[in-house]
């Protein structure tokens, strides 16, 4: 006993599809012509491009690039850290001696040297002026009167000067020095004298007579 066998089922009719896909669609199959050609991952055969040596060249360069530039900015920064050199301050020296312009109309005039100035106040209006002569001749020099007249060194031909005098001078041997002292009037107070090193001394020699 068995049960009945089945009975195909009818055919279906045939239904109406649509276009079958272009060739510009998507295809079927990919194949290895299909595939763009790009490096791989295997050891690239002899006379190709190494770019694992060109990036180490590469990095080598940069290196010494900022080396280099590490060096120079280092002896920049020492140059600019080093001290300035400082300027030698000048020596003073003394300062310069009382100028002394002694009149050539005198033969005597050439061997004479009138310098060392000192001035005092005695009383309002009155000076005591003390000074050195100097004889540079070989001779004797006897006894002299000089007229002597002292002005500021800025003082200009038409200003007064300072004071005006007359001085004795005992005799001179050959090469001697001698102080002399004289008396004179002005018109200042001894704080408005300048400073011995700003006056200039104007010496004509009355007698003896030329």
């Amino acid at each position: 006993m068995r049960d009945d066998a089945r009975q195909r089922e009818p055919a279906r009719s045939v239904e109406i599809v649509r276009y079958a896909m272009q060739q510009n669609g998507v295809e079927a199959r990919v194949a290895q012509d299909d595939f763009e050609h790009a490096a791989g991952g295997r050891i690239a055969p002899e006379d190709r491009i190494e770019l694992l040596a060109n990036v180490a060249s590469h990095v080598c360069r940069i290196l010494d690039i900022v080396r280099f530039t590490f060096v120079a900015l280092i002896l920049v920064l020492a140059g600019c850290s080093a001290p300035a050199p400082t300027a030698q301050p000048k020596q003073a020296g003394a300062p310069e001696a009382t100028t002394t312009v002694i009149s050539n109309k005198h033969p005597l005039a050439k061997y004479l040297e009138l310098s060392g100035y000192r001035i005092a106040e005695t009383a309002a209006g009155k000076l005591n002026i003390k000074f050195a002569v100097v004889n540079h001749s070989e001779a004797d020099i006897g006894d002299l009167t000089l007229k002597i007249r002292l002005v500021t060194t800025a003082a200009r031909p038409e200003d007064p000067p300072i004071t005006e005098f007359e001085a004795k001078v005992p005799a001179l041997g050959p090469q001697e020095i001698k102080d002399v002292s004289a008396t004179a009037a002005t018109k200042l107070r001894i704080y408005e004298l300048p400073d011995w090193q700003f006056i200039r001394a104007e010496v004509e020699i009355t007698s003896p007579a030329p």
